[in-house]
């Protein structure tokens, strides 16, 4: 015990520190912190599920909230209008990313979070006020243009851990992430239509019956309140370096602050798009990002669409359901599972056999729609519980690669670059997944991958690629310097 405090004491000694830089008073912190730091991933985990929430909670309800607004003149057309809706949001993110991921290593990740956080309650209530198709659209995009935190979380949770928690901190955001992404459309599913659900709690003439898909985003808006305000409490983690050096520091402080200006000088900012290791976990991650928000929209649009077009003529509340239960599958399978086969046989692997694992799912889908009764409630439940974990655990090792490339310097840039691609490529996936399924529901006679064999063998060729990214000489590791 005695060793480990003068180690502790040591590091402290030898650190480079300055009085007034955020950054430095939580390399402190963490110098001295023991046992895990369950604080410290309760505040990510809030975070990032706040932001994750409304970005597919729209799933379950939006063919209804198209067909309601009387855009789409046939039926098969829903899906088309839908991607739309659902692409806005990824469209708008695309183009800010890079932005918001500059400002976070200017002036700091705390307040690219709080912005974010507050952008959810204003823009997602709207969304749930809207009255036409075009109001949709422009709530959702500016929804995404505006909540710009996901890049500089990902940032902050490598600076705010401790190294040998660094990967739990990235499981821990991937975790919320995926759970967000699959409690949401459950919010929605249940949530939506409220009037027509609950006749004894909601009047039809009440605001939740004349807008049926507010109350799932009023709820989302609020939790997203309650965590934009305990975000003001949060430390920031930038070295913010001023002139000024610590009354107490003495020769020691200054010869390393010559020591650190030196250092900066001969190793400048290196160009992000240089950095193979980056870029490469970067277009990766984007390729399955595709796939992930792609399936997403595709899974609603087919569970509820009719079975004379090959789906599961589910409900919302349906939908809700399975994805509830994939939820608490997702948790159970991050915080018990994931961790001890990420360490046995590290992140790349573990991404590898869940891509080979997903495109054998995936191509079962469409000989489970022949089911029915309670056999297939208990197929879809499971093979949505499988699905999702494949996915998390393919981006969570994506996550730690990525921040492992660059330094602290360049992290909430790096990680906005990430952002502007996968938020671009998840803007293709719901128009291009509404798109493929529209086009599936026309050719149900094909003689080759007729209807919904088609939307599925699309998605596994999409997953195919990324998995044969994962090889060398195309994905590259950082080794350490």
């Amino acid at each position: 015990m005695e060793d480990e405090e003068g180690g502790i004491k040591e590091t402290l000694l030898n650190k480079r520190y300055y009085e007034n830089c955020p950054g430095c008073k939580v390399d402190l912190h963490k110098a001295g912190q023991r046992g895990l730091p369950i604080k410290e991933l309760f505040t990510v985990w809030a975070v990032v599920l706040g932001t994750a929430l409304p970005i597919s909670s729209l799933f379950p309800f939006l063919y209804f909230m198209i067909r309601d607004f009387h855009i789409a003149k046939r039926e098969e057309d829903i899906g088309s209008y839908a991607g739309y809706v659902g692409s806005a949001y990824m469209l708008g993110r695309a183009l800010t990313s890079v932005f918001w991921g500059i400002v976070a290593d200017r002036y700091g990740r705390k307040p690219v979070i709080i912005i974010g956080t507050f952008t959810v309650v204003v823009f997602n209530t709207l969304f749930g006020l809207s009255i036409n198709f075009w109001m949709a659209v422009i709530t959702r995009f500016l929804l995404g243009s505006l909540n710009g935190l996901l890049g500089p979380i990902k940032a902050y949770a490598a600076e705010i851990f401790r190294e040998e928690y660094q990967a739990l901190g990235m499981s821990t955001i991937s975790t919320a992430w995926g759970i967000g992404l699959i409690i949401g459309p459950a919010l929605g599913g249940f949530l939506a239509q409220p009037a027509e659900k609950y006749p004894a709690i909601f009047s039809k003439d009440s605001i939740f019956g004349r807008f049926p898909y507010f109350l799932p985003c009023l709820c989302i808006s609020l939790f997203s309140l309650v965590v934009a305000i305990g975000s003001f409490w949060l430390p920031e983690t930038l070295h913010i370096h001023d002139s000024e050096m610590p009354p107490q520091d003495s020769y020691k402080t200054l010869e390393a602050a010559s020591d650190a200006k030196e250092e900066s000088e001969s190793n400048p900012k290196e160009n992000l798009f240089k950095n193979w290791p980056l870029m490469s976990s970067i277009i990766i991650y984007c390729i399955f990002a595709l796939h992930d928000m792609a399936y997403s929209e595709i899974f609603s649009l087919w569970a509820v669409s009719p079975r004379k077009f090959g789906g599961l003529s589910y409900s919302t509340a349906d939908v809700g359901e399975v994805l509830s239960f994939s939820g608490f599958g997702l948790l159970v399978f991050q915080l018990f599972l994931y961790p001890l086969v990420a360490k046995y046989f590290g992140p790349i692997i573990t991404a590898r056999v869940a891509g080979v694992l997903s495109i054998l799912l995936l191509a079962s889908y469409p000989y489970i729609a022949m089911l029915s009764g309670i056999t297939l409630s208990v197929v879809i439940n499971f093979a949505s519980m499988m699905k999702n974990a494949l996915s998390i655990s393919i981006i969570t090792g994506l996550f730690i690669l990525q921040n492992n490339a660059v330094d602290q310097r360049q992290r909430g840039a790096a990680n906005g670059l990430a952002m502007t691609g996968m938020s671009f490529f998840k803007a293709l996936g719901p128009a291009g997944g509404g798109a493929l399924f529209s086009w599936a529901q026309k050719r149900l006679d094909a003689s080759f991958l007729p209807g919904n064999q088609v939307v599925f063998f699309v998605l596994n060729v999409i997953e195919a690629i990324g998995l044969l990214l994962t090889f060398k000489p195309f994905l590259v590791e950082r080794q350490n310097r």
